[in-house]
Protein backbone atom coordinates (compact mmCIF):
# COMPACT_ATOMS: atom_id res chain seq x y z
CA UNK A 1 0.00 0.00 0.00
CA UNK A 2 3.00 2.28 -0.14
CA UNK A 3 3.01 5.12 -2.65
CA UNK A 4 -0.76 5.30 -2.59
CA UNK A 5 -2.72 8.46 -1.99
CA UNK A 6 -3.52 8.78 1.77
CA UNK A 7 -7.26 8.62 1.04
CA UNK A 8 -6.79 5.37 -0.88
CA UNK A 9 -4.64 3.95 1.94
CA UNK A 10 -7.25 4.90 4.55
CA UNK A 11 -10.07 3.42 2.46
CA UNK A 12 -8.21 0.14 1.90
CA UNK A 13 -7.43 -0.01 5.63
CA UNK A 14 -11.13 0.51 6.39
CA UNK A 15 -12.07 -2.28 3.97
CA UNK A 16 -9.45 -4.54 5.57
CA UNK A 17 -10.94 -3.81 8.99
CA UNK A 18 -14.45 -4.67 7.77
CA UNK A 19 -13.27 -7.91 6.17
CA UNK A 20 -11.22 -8.84 9.26
CA UNK A 21 -13.93 -8.00 11.81
CA UNK A 22 -16.87 -9.72 10.10
CA UNK A 23 -16.84 -13.49 9.59
CA UNK A 24 -19.04 -13.05 6.52
CA UNK A 25 -19.39 -9.76 4.66
CA UNK A 26 -20.83 -8.95 1.26
CA UNK A 27 -20.05 -5.72 -0.54
CA UNK A 28 -23.10 -5.06 -2.63
CA UNK A 29 -25.12 -2.42 -4.43
CA UNK A 30 -27.93 -1.63 -2.02
CA UNK A 31 -28.92 -3.70 1.00
CA UNK A 32 -30.17 -7.28 1.33
CA UNK A 33 -33.66 -5.84 1.93
CA UNK A 34 -33.42 -3.33 -0.95
CA UNK A 35 -30.77 -4.43 -3.45
CA UNK A 36 -29.99 -2.03 -6.29
CA UNK A 37 -28.90 -4.55 -8.91
CA UNK A 38 -29.82 -8.07 -9.90
CA UNK A 39 -26.40 -9.56 -9.16
CA UNK A 40 -26.36 -8.11 -5.64
CA UNK A 41 -29.96 -9.23 -5.14
CA UNK A 42 -29.26 -12.85 -6.10
CA UNK A 43 -26.04 -13.07 -4.08
CA UNK A 44 -27.59 -11.52 -0.97
CA UNK A 45 -30.62 -13.79 -1.22
CA UNK A 46 -28.32 -16.82 -1.36
CA UNK A 47 -26.74 -15.63 1.91
CA UNK A 48 -30.15 -15.01 3.51
CA UNK A 49 -31.31 -18.48 2.45
CA UNK A 50 -28.51 -20.11 4.47
CA UNK A 51 -30.00 -18.75 7.70
CA UNK A 52 -26.48 -17.74 8.77
CA UNK A 53 -25.49 -14.29 10.01
CA UNK A 54 -23.64 -11.96 7.68
CA UNK A 55 -22.72 -8.30 7.39
CA UNK A 56 -23.10 -6.14 4.32
CA UNK A 57 -21.67 -2.91 3.01
CA UNK A 58 -23.74 -0.86 0.58
CA UNK A 59 -21.09 0.35 -1.86
CA UNK A 60 -23.53 2.89 -3.31
CA UNK A 61 -23.62 4.65 0.08
CA UNK A 62 -19.82 5.00 0.27
CA UNK A 63 -18.16 6.47 -2.80
CA UNK A 64 -14.64 5.70 -1.55
CA UNK A 65 -15.39 2.02 -0.98
CA UNK A 66 -17.18 1.85 -4.33
CA UNK A 67 -14.13 3.31 -6.05
CA UNK A 68 -11.36 1.46 -4.21
CA UNK A 69 -12.78 -1.97 -3.24
CA UNK A 70 -11.81 -3.40 -6.66
CA UNK A 71 -8.16 -2.67 -5.74
CA UNK A 72 -8.40 -4.53 -2.42
CA UNK A 73 -8.28 -8.05 -3.87
CA UNK A 74 -8.06 -7.15 -7.56
CA UNK A 75 -11.72 -8.08 -8.18
CA UNK A 76 -13.35 -5.55 -10.51
CA UNK A 77 -17.07 -6.13 -9.97
CA UNK A 78 -19.77 -6.11 -7.30
CA UNK A 79 -20.95 -7.92 -5.31
CA UNK A 80 -17.89 -9.25 -3.52
CA UNK A 81 -18.27 -11.91 -0.83
CA UNK A 82 -15.67 -12.41 1.90
CA UNK A 83 -15.86 -15.36 4.28
CA UNK A 84 -13.35 -15.72 7.10
CA UNK A 85 -11.27 -12.91 5.59
CA UNK A 86 -10.99 -14.50 2.15
CA UNK A 87 -12.55 -13.30 -1.07
CA UNK A 88 -14.89 -15.99 -2.35
CA UNK A 89 -15.93 -14.10 -5.47
CA UNK A 90 -18.96 -12.42 -6.94
CA UNK A 91 -22.52 -13.38 -7.75
CA UNK A 92 -21.83 -16.45 -9.91
CA UNK A 93 -19.44 -17.99 -7.40
CA UNK A 94 -21.79 -17.23 -4.49
CA UNK A 95 -24.68 -18.92 -6.31
CA UNK A 96 -22.47 -21.90 -7.19
CA UNK A 97 -21.42 -22.26 -3.54
CA UNK A 98 -25.07 -22.06 -2.49
CA UNK A 99 -26.14 -24.64 -5.04
CA UNK A 100 -23.58 -27.22 -3.97
CA UNK A 101 -24.18 -26.62 -0.24
CA UNK A 102 -20.74 -25.16 0.47
CA UNK A 103 -21.98 -21.62 1.18
CA UNK A 104 -23.88 -22.54 4.36
CA UNK A 105 -20.97 -24.67 5.58
CA UNK A 106 -18.39 -21.93 4.97
CA UNK A 107 -20.57 -19.30 6.63
CA UNK A 108 -21.39 -21.53 9.61
CA UNK A 109 -17.72 -22.36 10.14
CA UNK A 110 -16.69 -18.68 9.97
CA UNK A 111 -19.49 -17.61 12.34
CA UNK A 112 -18.62 -20.43 14.77
CA UNK A 113 -15.05 -19.13 15.10
CA UNK A 114 -16.41 -15.85 16.44
CA UNK A 115 -18.75 -17.61 18.87
CA UNK A 116 -15.88 -19.56 20.46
Amino acid sequence: MENLDPIVQETLARINEQVSNNPVVIYMKGTPQMPSCGFSSRAAQALVDTGEKFAFVNVLADALIFEHLPKYQDWPTFPQLYIDGELQGGCDITLELAENGELKNLMAAANAKVAE
